[in-house]
């Protein structure tokens, strides 16, 4: 069974940001919320929720099927393998996600990409997120 991320608990979020903080920093080697593939943001009001934008882990990624280089491959269960050694830049799969949250750091010329690895979830002090298992007979 392969795993994808979920939101399991939205209304238990605080805002604390550790799942953003736990993605830069394992994933992406950075301490910087704008350096994640999961962003925690205000719905907008005074009182309003909170959302997780978060990569839907698609059967068949579009942002995948977009890549001119190959760099973005579909993972068996849902979402992608990002192989940045391949990524030119050109910022295609960005326009390309279905679900709008494949973000383009222009520092480092690559995108920042959930690869469904579940530190965001490992880290969340609420159990806002989970791993969810899908057969990978579904790809």
């Amino acid at each position: 069974m392969a795993k994808v991320l979920t939101v399991k608990h939205m209304n238990r979020c605080i805002a604390c940001y550790s799942c953003m903080l736990a993605c830069s920093r394992v994933v992406f080697g950075r301490f910087s919320a704008a350096k994640s593939a999961i962003q925690i943001r205000t719905r907008g009001g005074l009182q309003s929720k909170l959302a997780a934008n978060i990569c839907i882990g698609c059967l068949e990624p579009s942002c995948a099927e977009a890549c001119p280089e190959e760099a973005l491959v579909g993972r068996k269960g849902g979402g992608v393998r990002f192989k940045t050694e391949k990524c030119t830049g050109c910022q295609v799969c960005v326009a390309a996600c279905i679900a709008d949250v494949i973000e383009f750091d222009e520092a480092d010329g690559k995108p920042i990409v959930c690869i469904q690895c579940g530190s965001c979830a490992r880290f969340c002090p609420h159990g806002v997120l989970e791993m969810a298992e899908r057969p990978v007979e579904a790809r």
